[in-house]
This record gives structure tokens, C-alpha cells and sequence, in this order.
């Protein structure tokens, strides 16, 4: 496993493996690795020649008042599992080389950044794009893997790469939870032992909704009142928000046909988790 951690050395490594034909799968992470950052290692390894995964810490998706500081950190950790894994190349750019001080240009998916988790967090989603948008450029790969987990933001980066003709295929990969339903993440590490026990709730809530779009009669509006008395229930939390909307263009869902999604955010104290799933009618 080669490991870069210039621009110019991840790019001349990915092109000398295009000049041979090779395809690339790319799996852009913040680190502190789990099962599910592997899956989408595994996924990309099954369509490609060669996989990359980047671990960047971005400090432009963070604001003020968020875990910037706190978030994990293990590279040495995070590079064994990458070489267990067989990635092709590991890009570990520094903050000063994504993120240079005379900086002007940012990248903002106007409409879709909004709304959800855009709206507890302002400028969350365009300090993602710009980072995503550079990645994509230095490693310049055939396919992008992100999980469904953060899917507000895999609809935002996918909208980015098609209209802005990146020529890169995003690969949206299925949400890895543990044996009680609680998605996987990264953050799950700063919840209390009775917030870890509570946490499920949040799944568990998003299930009662599903249900209830499936009730002759339902309608948006009594899904999300379901899911809202679900999650009140929940002890030590507090919503942020919850959503039903078009799974293609994010739009709230006005009535309950065509392909939707039903998200959700809760806090546990400072951890803010999020969750969705699919509403197959």
C-alpha cells in the first residue's frame, strides 16, 4: 500500500494506474475507521483495479461549537485496517494543503445545502463539497463510495459531480448498523453507556414510521407525527429534526408515492446522531 500525502503524489499515483488501464474506486473518510468505512472499501475492491481511500479530518464541515478538536485520530490504526483491507493508496493530505490560508474558492450545492442538516448546521455541507471537490480532482477517480448513512450528503455530492461534469460514477453503499439497529459511526464512541443503551430509539422510530406509510389512510404528515411521538420517548434525547422527502431532490414529501425517505436527528447531550431509511410502499 502506498501511502501519499501531497496532492502531487496521490495524482501521479492514480495516473500512472490509468496510463495502464486501470479503473479506481475512491473512499473518501475522516478516519477513526469502522465495519462500515471497510464496506465500502470491500465494494469498491469488488468493481476496481485499484482502490484509494483518503483520511482527511475536514475542519470546514465543523462549526464553532462542534467536536473539531475531539474527533479521533488513530492513522496508525486506520492504515492497518486499510492494509488488511489491500487499499492500493492511502492519501493523508494535511490542513494546510486542503485548506490553504489565501483560499477563495468554495463549492455550494444551493437548495439541497439547506434544509435537514443543513439547517442545525450552516455551512456544513459546503465545507464537505469543497474538500470532496478537491479530493475528487487530486485523485481523479472512476467511482466515489459513500454510505446511505449520511444521506443528505451523498445526494448533495452526487448532484455536485453531474453538474459539474466531474465524470465520476457516486456509488451510494447500503447503511452497516450493529445487532440492535443503531448505524454505525464514528461519534457512537462519545455516547454514554445509558445513552449507547437509548440510542437504538432512533431506528426504532424511523421502523414506526415506515409502518404507518404502509397504513391505509397515512399521509406525510401522520409519518412524521408517528416517528415524532416515537422519538420523544426516547430518554436523554432531543430532536433536532425529521423529515420525509423525495429521495432523489430532497424535497419534502407532499404525498406518499414515488421513491422517499424518511431522516432523522437526535441529540444525546453534544452527540448529534443521524439515521434514514427507505419508505417502500
Amino acid at each position: 500500500m502506498k501511502i501519499a500525502r501531497s496532492p502531487g503524489a496521490i495524482t501521479s499515483l492514480t495516473a500512472l494506474w490509468r496510463r495502464r488501464g486501470e479503473s479506481i474506486g475512491f473512499v473518501p473518510t475522516m478516519g477513526a475507521l469502522h465495519k462500515a468505512h471497510l464496506s465500502l472499501v470491500r465494494r469498491a475492491r469488488a468493481r476496481h483495479d485499484r482502490v484509494v481511500v483518503s483520511i482527511f479530518v475536514n475542519p470546514l464541515q465543523f462549526g464553532p461549537k462542534e467536536d473539531l478538536k475531539k474527533y479521533p485520530r488513530p492513522f496508525l490504526k486506520d492504515a492497518a485496517l486499510c492494509r488488511e483491507e489491500k487499499v492500493d493508496g492511502l492519501y493523508h493530505p494535511t490542513v494546510s494543503v486542503m485548506v490553504p490560508k489565501n483560499a477563495c474558492t468554495v463549492v455550494e450545492v444551493q437548495g439541497l445545502d439547506r434544509r435537514y442538516c443543513g439547517t442545525s448546521r450552516p455551512g456544513h455541507f459546503r465545507g464537505v463539497a469543497t474538500i470532496v471537490a478537491k479530493l475528487l480532482g487530486q485523485v481523479r477517480p472512476d467511482a466515489l463510495y459513500l454510505g446511505e448513512k449520511d444521506y443528505q450528503q451523498l445526494v448533495i455530492l452526487d448532484r455536485m459531480t453531474r453538474d459539474l461534469d466531474l465524470g465520476v460514477k457516486v456509488v451510494g453503499c447500503p447503511i452497516i448498523r450493529e445487532a440492535d439497529g443503531l448505524a454505525l459511526s464514528s461519534r457512537n464512541a462519545f455516547l454514554s453507556t445509558t445513552q449507547r443503551a437509548h440510542a437504538p430509539g432512533l431506528i426504532a422510530s424511523l421502523r414506526k414510521g415506515a409502518l404507518e406509510a404502509k397504513r391505509r389512510g397515512a399521509t406525510p404528515a401522520s409519518v412524521l407525527a408517528s416517528v415524532r411521538r416515537s422519538m420523544k420517548k426516547i430518554p436523554g434525547s432531543k430532536i433536532d429534526y425529521i423529515a420525509l422527502a423525495d429521495a432523489a431532490t430532497l424535497e419534502p414529501a407532499r404525498t406518499l408515492q414515488g421513491r422517499l425517505r424518511l431522516l432523522a436527528a437526535l441529540f444525546f447531550r453534544n452527540t448529534r446522531l443521524i439515521d434514514n431509511i427507505p419508505i417502500l410502499l
